[in-house]
């Protein structure tokens, strides 16, 4: 039995040693996305919780909706990349994760599309929304990004359901967010 430990503490040591597959970036945003004094990661937490808590939040306003896709798609990375977060309960993070590939899943964007190119859609629909020019919205949403067709996008984004997984994650990183700025001041 003892000559059969050392092998596998050897073998496991040696695969806690094993590179990591690289990390995704955090896309980028332009600043004021979630308000003109707030910084990003701290609009797009409060923003997501928010957006997120209650389809009526959104209800009728694809472009809240937009903006709370870009939230859910900037924050995973970010919230586990950048150092300020550090204190912030990995679990938490990944449960964040899991809650954009539901709310992927649910308004039709490809589980594989990068997040940057997520967010610059999603960035694009809105400004386009905001402006009236639903033609391009409707364009914007014939990219390759979505897998349902442009007017049925718009209408989940025009009436998002209740996403139980968007909920609790976003409320639980908008708690742990709380308590890390408490404790950094």
């Amino acid at each position: 039995m003892r000559r059969f430990i050392g092998p596998a503490v050897l073998a496991i040591s040696l695969a806690t040693c094993a590179p990591l597959p690289p990390a995704e970036r955090a896309p980028l945003l332009p600043p004021g996305v979630f308000g003109v004094y707030e910084d990003n990661d701290v609009g797009a937490i409060n923003f997501a919780s928010w957006a997120f808590a209650s389809p009526a939040n959104t209800r009728g306003n694809p472009i809240e909706a937009a903006r709370a896709v870009v939230a859910l798609e900037y924050l995973p990375p970010e919230l586990s990349q950048n150092p300020r977060w550090v204190g912030m309960d990995s679990l938490v993070k990944m449960r964040l994760a899991g809650a954009r590939q539901e709310v992927r899943r649910i308004v039709g964007i490809r589980p594989d599309a990068p997040s940057q190119i997520v967010v610059n859609a999603m960035l694009a629909l809105a400004m386009d929304l905001q402006t009236g020019n639903r033609p391009a919205a409707l364009e914007v949403l014939a990219s390759p990004v979505f897998t349902l067709p442009p007017e049925q996008t718009l209408l989940i984004l025009s009436n998002l359901p209740y996403m139980q997984q968007a909920n609790l994650a976003t409320s639980r990183v908008q708690d742990q967010s709380f308590s890390s700025n408490v404790l950094l001041r």
